[in-house]
């Protein structure tokens, strides 16, 4: 019989799935749980090392002799610190050592609790990587438990080796030993870039998938990538979903996912779900998509990343590949008709979803569909985070436009100071697309004395954080206005004059298309910002109206 504890079941399921069966364990209460989980499964191999200091290197002899890791297990207090010489030296050797330690719950650190002291992180540099386990309450925190531990264990062996710390808050009561089996878990493989060197078991999982979709998050331009892309889209192997940050044109990728998966009736969502799902990239901005693969979540999931950092963004990765993506696709085979309907329901789907017309109410939206229809060739294109960056995903891109975005961390800040930075060496035009709280919040962009001409900032002014305004729920809030949004009326004209930038307005349509016209224009030598006005009710009007005309259709 097991711990009923569910971060105790998480952890011994998954190194069993892991193949690690060898267990050096100490004594104590608090890891009385794992020592009984662990001893009762005929899978491991247990020692019993009273020692920690001498357990550790217990540990080491076996991993010399295994050639595999093994993993160490005490309980709370200063038992985790007589480790240290250990890990010490399984980190300069090299050598996989799992270390397992019980804690107590994080509210008795510091309280003159017996056994306590901050265990997360206590091996600071010397391990390469530590997590500390959730106490597990809901299904987030089963699967964040699933997902640190699965991190642990591959970083453990990945691009060579090295000792891991997991730590595992336990609360009283310890000792409910009545859980007869460890849980199915589920394992993140991974493989790295020096052991792929046989894509043949890809090739055929591919092959035996019926529903592939491939998702693009945020990248810089690579002309090889999306020709491989093409070519798979091209003969209806796949679907190609990508925003315009990923920076990847193709006829035959899907843009406009977000609009699409906002009108999906459940029966549509179920047919158009894949069953294998490769990412790779940066962030993804559409909330809606992440939506609909964590409900709808496909067999399999492969994450294809140079770096091999596991990112799990849907909650059902399945591989950890760390590859060249375009030298993966070209392996990817094809032998048969089946996945091919998959991929025209998607086209047809997506080509029901139109972008805003030109009588398209003046508005936040409509100021950005005009924008980009007058973009000149070969422009670079930085957008502000919140609605920009969302607003021209409802919109064609010119297919030689770069576009960038800060979406790192997806903050407000240093919005005008990138995109003047890239312009300070850029020969072409870049331009910038920002609301205003993120153009004031970065004001001293604007005293940069390498600013030069080729530089042109679109700031849409609807007088505060306007996204918020869209957001269901926040217009009960009393504090919406002054504390959330920001509510403000302030202009930039006065300090955009006094750096020296050349500075147009427009408040309605007529003022937008002559702006637009000066704006755009490649031969002029001035720095310039076109602030557009427009009004939060009527942004939040044609936002609402514009999917009620999906969903009508």
């Amino acid at each position: 019989m097991y711990s009923t504890k569910k971060n105790v079941l998480q952890t011994v399921a998954l190194l069993k799935a892991h193949g690690i069966d060898h267990i050096v364990i100490s004594p104590g209460s608090r890891n009385a749980p794992l020592a009984q989980t662990f001893s009762q499964d005929p899978f491991f191999r247990c020692f019993s090392i009273v020692d920690e200091r001498s357990a550790g290197f217990f540990a080491i002899g076996l991993i010399n002799k295994l050639q595999r890791p093994v993993a160490i297990c005490c309980t709370s207090g200063t038992a985790l610190l007589n480790y240290g010489p250990a890990v010490a030296e399984s980190f300069y050797q090299e050598l996989p050592l799992v270390v397992i330690s019980a804690d107590r719950s994080p509210a008795w650190i510091g309280q003159m609790d017996g056994q306590t002291l901050p265990q997360p992180g206590v091996f600071g540099s010397m391990v390469r990587k530590s997590v500390q386990l959730p106490e597990i309450h809901s299904d987030e925190d089963l699967w964040h438990c699933n997902r640190l531990i699965n991190e642990c264990l591959i970083e453990c062996t990945g691009r060579g080796a090295g000792p891991v710390h997991i730590n595992i808050p336990v609360s009283e009561p310890l000792f409910d030993f009545s859980e007869e089996a460890l849980p199915q878990v589920r394992r993140i493989q991974s493989v790295f870039g020096n052991r792929l060197s046989d894509l043949s078991d890809f090739s055929s999982r591919w092959d035996a998938s019926e529903k592939r979709i491939i998702l693009l998050g945020q990248m810089p331009r690579n002309e090889a990538l999306t020709e491989q892309l093409d070519i798979l889209a091209g003969r209806l192997d796949c679907v190609v979903l990508c925003e315009h940050l990923s920076n990847a044109v193709s006829p035959h990728f899907i843009g406009n996912f977000d609009s699409l998966t906002e009108v999906f009736s459940e029966t549509e969502a179920e047919e158009l779900a894949p069953d294998l799902l490769i990412t790779l990239g940066g962030h993804v901005v559409s909330k809606k998509i992440k939506k609909f693969f964590r409900n709808h979540p496909p067999v399999n999931h492969w994450h294809l990343s140079t770096s091999g950092k596991c990112v799990d963004s849907f909650q059902c990765l399945t591989d950890l590949i760390e590859t060249d993506p375009t030298c993966f696709f070209s392996e990817m085979k094809t032998t048969d008709e089946k996945g091919k309907r998959f991929v025209h329901n998607w086209m047809k789907a997506a080509s029901s979803i139109h972008a805003p017309d030109q009588n398209f109410p003046f508005s936040d939206i409509g100021v950005v569909g005009a924008f980009l229809q007058m973009l000149p060739e070969k422009s670079s294109l930085f957008v502000g985070n919140s609605s920009s960056v969302r607003n021209i995903q409802l919109y064609p891109m010119p297919a030689d436009t770069e576009v960038f975005c800060n979406r790192g961390t997806n903050g407000i800040e240093g919005s005008i100071s990138t995109a003047g930075g890239y312009a300070a060496i850029h020969k072409g035009l870049t331009f910038l697309l920002v609301g205003d709280l993120s153009f004031f919040y970065d004001l001293n962009g604007l005293l940069n004395k390498y600013i030069s001409g080729n530089l042109r900032i679109l700031l849409i002014n609807n007088g505060g954080g306007g996204i918020f305004n869209l957001l269901p729920g926040l217009d009960k809030s009393e504090a919406l206005e002054s504390f959330i949004a920001a509510r403000h009326h302030i202009s930039a004209e006065g300090w955009v004059k006094a750096t020296g930038f050349k500075y147009l307005k427009a408040e309605n349509r007529t003022d937008l298309v002559h702006a637009l016209a000066e704006f755009t224009a490649p031969d002029s030598a001035h720095a310039m910002v076109l602030e557009v006005f427009t009004d939060t009710e009527t942004n939040k009007a044609a936002f609402t109206s514009y999917y009620h005309q999906l969903k009508k259709q």
